[in-house]
């Protein structure tokens, strides 16, 4: 049974002739079991709640502008005194590659297409959190892209935008190979350790710096090497020299494979003269690539993330189940990375910017015996260069 408010029969507005109050049900409530029997319907709840909460500025998506004479009208009836609040209607926020739909991001959970709720790959903000966006980087999206009285669609890349931003100015740069492969330096002493030091963030003095330990042998990317390269390729190839981040010049000189073709260890030759304030450390050459020590690297997963739906707009494409159009690349996971000892006291949630690969955060899957890093954003957007 209902209970209906007859005010205008012969109102234009559809919503103001005779709405629905109360639903009268007997059937249980999943928090209140049998207790209650009487549900009020939003359109009356909502006005009588801002009310006697004391709220002012009532915000709504645009298809409610039609509700609000309701809205006021509610009030009006049992308001005590001159107070009013009132309702403010804008566009819902849109995205590219993201889907908003509340009911599909529950399907999305519930057929574990997603991990759950705080999956990193949702638009929610305990998925947000959890994939390392900060507050004041969402803060700063919301106010670059305003509020408006019309529904548009906001590029996702302006989000990321304003996490790299934001993370520019907080992150420690660190050093964390996600496919390594193992340089040795042939003519630096075995055994030998050096210290070096490396600046925390170049943006912010005041964040100090601290020493990392070098060696003979270095893991590297593996995409920092390659046997043959292009005419542009700056980093290692042999007879090409590059710059050992925060350490010395490095001439490569080849390298070893196994017996499927697959390169297991690079060889250079280092300069001595050329770590920094030595007479050739200013010496120029066009490439840098980071490193970790073998030695005193800590093993870690880290967990690629990307945008979940391959198509712009998602809930646009009316010909196919939404299903269909998920990005099987929004998740990849990467394991026996290597990481800098520095990291080994890193905690969930902590931030930082893997050197020329991305910002990433501590998960809340991160344990002292095994540290699991999700990428809160590559360095550049490079989804627009692949899908252009």
């Amino acid at each position: 049974m209902v209970l209906r408010a007859k005010i205008d029969m012969a109102s234009s507005n559809m919503h103001f002739r005779d709405p629905i109050l109360y639903r009268v049900l007997h059937i249980p409530h999943h928090r209140t079991g049998t207790a209650w029997k009487a549900y009020p319907m939003y359109d009356f709840a909502h006005g009588q709640s801002d009310y006697f909460e004391g709220v002012t500025h009532s915000i709504c998506t645009l298809e409610f502008v039609v509700h609000r004479p309701l809205y006021d009208w509610f009030i009006d009836q049992l308001a005590t005194d001159d107070y009013r609040p009132h309702q403010y209607e804008f566009n819902r926020l849109n995205m590219t590659y993201t889907m908003m739909s509340k009911r599909k991001l529950l399907q999305l959970v519930q057929e574990k297409l997603v991990s759950g709720w705080d999956d990193p790959r949702m638009p929610t903000l305990c998925g947000l959190r959890r994939r390392g966006y900060t507050p004041q980087s969402i803060r700063n999206f919301v106010d670059s892209i305003g509020y408006t009285k019309y529904d548009g669609m906001i590029d996702v890349s302006l989000l990321e935008f304003a996490v790299r931003e934001d993370l520019n100015k907080k992150a420690v740069r660190v050093s964390g190979v996600i496919d390594p492969v193992k340089l040795i330096l042939t003519n630096y002493p075995e055994g030998q350790t050096e210290e070096m030091e490396a600046i925390n963030n170049p943006e912010d003095e005041s964040m100090g710096s601290r020493r990392v330990k070098f060696s003979r042998e270095l893991w590297i990317e593996r995409d920092d090497f390659m046997e043959e390269a292009p005419r542009k390729y700056f980093r290692l190839t042999p007879g090409n020299e590059v710059r050992l981040k925060n350490a010395y010049i490095a001439k490569c000189t080849g390298c070893k494979k196994d017996e499927n073709g697959n390169v297991t260890e690079v060889y250079a030759e280092y300069d001595p003269q050329t770590r920094s304030g030595m007479p050739e450390a200013n010496r120029k050459v066009k490439g840098t690539i980071h490193w970790v020590s073998v030695p005193h690297a800590i093993d870690a997963e880290v967990r690629l993330y990307d945008r979940l739906f391959i198509v712009e707009d998602p809930a646009g494409e009316k010909e196919k189940d939404f299903r269909e159009l998920l990005n099987p690349d929004s998740l990849i996971v990467k394991k026996n990375c290597k990481v800098e000892e520095y990291l080994a006291g890193a905690a969930p949630l902590d931030s930082f910017q893997f050197q020329r690969i991305g910002y990433f955060n501590v998960d809340t899957d991160s344990t002292g015996e095994k540290l699991v890093f999700n990428r809160t954003v590559a360095l550049k957007d490079s989804w627009k260069k692949q899908n252009s």
